[in-house]
C-alpha cells in the first residue's frame, strides 16, 4: 500500500489507516466478540494497513486492550490513539495528559506512542495551551513521537503552534461532509498531516445502506436526536445522500472495483489529506477496503465526483 509522511515531523503512515471506533462496540449497537474484532484487525494489517487508529474513550479502554492484543509481535505497526476532555476522558490538564498517556500504554502493551493526539477541544475551562504543552512534554520525554489534534478548528491549531508545532489534524471527512475542506487544505500547506475520519460517511458511502436500512438498538446511525445523524441519515438528508452513494457505485462499476475503494481513494486525492481511516468487524470488508490504498483516481474521474457531489448534502463552505 501506498505510504505518505504525516506532515513534516510525523511518521511514514500508508494512505489508508484502520480505525478501531467500532471494535469499542458501543455507539454502534450489536456488538462482536473480542476474538471476530482481533480476526478483523488481523486481516487488515495482513492486507496492508500500516497503522491503527484508536482512543481511550472507544468502549472505554476496551478497544485499545483489543489492539494491543492484535499488534502483540508486530513491532512494525503504528498506533495512533487520543486522550478526550473531562468527562469523558481523562482530561486535559496536564498530569491528566501524562496519566491517559501512560494507561493507554499500559492498554496497548507499548512503552511508546508514534502518534498521540487531543481527541476533542475542552470545554471545562483548561487552556489549549496549558494541554499542548503537556502533549510538547511528553515528545520531550519520549514517550511519544508526533502530537496531533482532532476535531480542532484554525484557531485552536494556531494557539497550539504558538507552543509547539502541530503534527496532525484528524477530521471527520468525506463525499458528504466537506465542512473543513478549506481547513484541510491549510494544514497541509503548514506542515500538519490531515487524517480523515468517517470517509465512507460512516456506511453510506459503501452502497450497502438504504432507505429501508434498519440499525441495530444503540446504533448512533438510527438515532433521530443525534444531529450529525440527521444529517446524513435523517428523513431530510437521506435521499441526497444516497444519490451520492449511487453516483459512486456507478463509477466504482467503471473501475472495477468497489464503491468503499472509491470513495476512500477520493478523500486521500483532496488536498491536504495525508490518509483516510476506515474500519469494520467484517474482514471481507477490511481486505477490500485495504484495495483503496493503491487505487489512484484520474483528473477526469475527480472531476466526475465533484459533479456528483453537487446532488449530496449541503455544507458550510460548499454547497
Amino acid at each position: 500500500m501506498r505510504t505518505r509522511k504525516l506532515g513534516s515531523n510525523g511518521p511514514e503512515i500508508t494512505v489508508i489507516g484502520f480505525g478501531t471506533w467500532e471494535a469499542g462496540g458501543d455507539s454502534w449497537g450489536a456488538n462482536e466478540s473480542d476474538d471476530a474484532v482481533i480476526e478483523a484487525i488481523t486481516a487488515g494489517l495482513d492486507a496492508g494497513f500500516g497503522w491503527i487508529d484508536t482512543a481511550e474513550v472507544y468502549g472505554n479502554g476496551v478497544s485499545e486492550r483489543l489492539v494491543g492484543r492484535a499488534i502483540r509481535g508486530r513491532d512494525d505497526v503504528i498506533v495512533a490513539t487520543k486522550v478526550a476532555p473531562e468527562p469523558e476522558g481523562t482530561g486535559f490538564r496536564p498530569e491528566q495528559v501524562r496519566l491517559a498517556a501512560e494507561e493507554s500504554m499500559k492498554r496497548l502493551g507499548v512503552e511508546h506512542l508514534a502518534v498521540y493526539q487531543l481527541h476533542w477541544p475542552d470545554s471545562t475551562g483548561v487552556p489549549v495551551e496549558e494541554t499542548w504543552g503537556a502533549m510538547a512534554a511528553l515528545v520531550d520525554d519520549g514517550l511519544v513521537g508526533a502530537i496531533g489534534v482532532s476535531n480542532f478548528t484554525q484557531e485552536l491549531i494556531e494557539r497550539c503552534e504558538a507552543v509547539r508545532h502541530v503534527d496532525s489534524l484528524q477530521q471527520n471527512f468525506s463525499m458528504l461532509w466537506r465542512d473543513d475542506r478549506e481547513l484541510i487544505a491549510w494544514c497541509g500547506e503548514q506542515g500538519t498531516g490531515v487524517l480523515a475520519y468517517g470517509p465512507l460517511a460512516f456506511g453510506l458511502l459503501t452502497g450497502a445502506i438504504t432507505r429501508d436500512t434498519v440499525y441495530p438498538e444503540g446504533d448512533w446511525r438510527g438515532s433521530p436526536e443525534d444531529p450529525d445523524s440527521a444529517r446524513l441519515f435523517g428523513p431530510d438528508a437521506i435521499d441526497r445522500s444516497l444519490a451520492v452513494a449511487d453516483g459512486v457505485k456507478r463509477v466504482a462499476g467503471r473501475l472495477g472495483t468497489t464503491s468503499a475503494a472509491v470513495a476512500l481513494a477520493w478523500a486521500v486525492a483532496q488536498p491536504g489529506v495525508t490518509a483516510a481511516i476506515a474500519g469494520s468487524r467484517n474482514p471481507k470488508h477490511v481486505v477490500e477496503n485495504a484495495a483503496a490504498g493503491d487505487l489512484e483516481l484520474d483528473r477526469e474521474t475527480l472531476a466526475e465526483i465533484e459533479e456528483l457531489l453537487t446532488l449530496g448534502p449541503s455544507t458550510s463552505t460548499d454547497s
